[in-house]
């Protein structure tokens, strides 16, 4: 009996014992590193397989005049395919890759006028050689060269340097785009998957692109209305919105464990915005952007405008992307952000 009383007295004064503490946050950013190393990586190995398989349809006939209709078209919508797998693969990861990696980032996916841009208006000579208009972009404008858009061309023929975009016309273009073109998008994504270490990857600029990406994205749909959108010879952009989204959940979901232990509601809000933002993206069918009404201002939208398909689309976003309304995605990201340490990127 008194060895009972002796072992109650001595819990007793030690105190009932303390529950286990969660992660640091020290062990939740390497947690949430690791993660984001092998989402990523895994994205990024799709990517160059979709650029390998473009290498590797790429046709070239030893006498033949470039490519020719009808008999290549099989040949080119194989490598449509490959290229929307490898577009699609790009956009999952382009949050947290641009802002980390700035020059692989334009060389896969910097747009005509980009590319224009650093050659100080002299243009590109040889569309086929790997150099000068490069990357996704500079072979998506060789695919659909035959079905671009009238005002896609109108607008870009007023770029210092525009030369009018079309197939390989001869053997040796089509060699060129083959081993040259298309080698460089191979060679530029592997050299991002060789860098892609967990010692590369700087969280805080990370959740910034995420940030970014999103209030980009209202950026994107308006640039439907200049003709100057990303994907505008394919006249995939909407499919590009998605997969960003996409993208950006995926890589937002290795920080939410870490935010939920803030004490915040915060997360609930960019779930709901995340929801909201994707319900106004599965209202448009198809790939495409729906087409701008004429005389669009986005300053100044006109009410009709605003209730064609277009102006419903540029609403939703706006309202989910604009940094300055509180309660907006973008918002409550940059919010989740201060919480976990992050400078704004807003």
């Amino acid at each position: 009996m008194r060895h009972a009383v002796a072992l109650i007295a001595l819990v007793a004064a030690c105190g009932s014992p303390k529950p286990p503490e969660g992660p640091t946050d020290a062990e939740q950013r390497e947690k949430i590193t690791t993660g984001m190393h092998q989402a990523l990586l895994t994205e990024i190995q799709v990517l160059k397989g979709a650029a390998q398989d473009l290498k590797a349809h790429a046709p070239v006939r030893s006498g033949a005049a470039g490519w020719e209709l009808p008999a290549d078209a099989a040949a080119i919508a194989q490598l449509k395919l490959d290229w929307a797998k490898a577009r699609t693969a790009y956009e999952h990861i382009e949050g947290a890759i641009a802002p980390l990696f700035p020059e692989i980032d334009l060389a896969i996916d910097g747009r005509y006028d980009d590319h224009l841009e650093g050659l100080n208006g002299l243009g590109d000579p040889n569309p086929f050689d790997g150099q000068g208009v490069i990357g996704m972009h500079g072979i998506e404008r060789i695919l659909w060269a035959d079905s671009i858009p009238p005002g896609v061309t109108r607008v870009e023929s007023t770029l210092p340097g525009y030369a009018a975009a079309a197939f390989p016309t001869t053997e040796a273009e089509a060699r060129d785009f083959k081993e040259k073109l298309v080698t460089q998008l191979v060679s530029d994504v592997q050299k991002l998957e060789t860098q892609w270490s967990p010692a590369k990857i700087d969280l805080a600029g990370a959740f910034q692109g995420l940030e970014a990406l999103m209030v980009e994205q209202r950026e994107k749909v308006n640039n439907a209305s200049n003709n100057l959108e990303e994907s505008r010879y394919s006249q995939a952009t909407m499919r590009d919105l998605r997969d960003n989204l996409a993208g950006t959940r995926t890589i937002y979901r290795l920080f939410q464990p870490w935010l939920k232990t803030k004490g915040s509601d915060v997360d609930a809000r960019i779930e709901a915005g995340f929801d909201a933002l994707d319900a106004a993206y599965d209202e448009v069918q198809g790939d495409s952007i729906p087409a701008p009404p004429d005389q669009w201002s986005a300053e100044m939208p006109r009410a009709e405008h605003l209730g064609t398909p277009f102006g419903k689309l540029y609403t939703k976003v706006r309202a989910a992307t604009d940094a300055t309304v509180p309660g907006s995605l973008a918002t409550e990201l940059a919010a989740a952000g201060v919480l976990m340490g992050f400078p704004s990127g807003m």
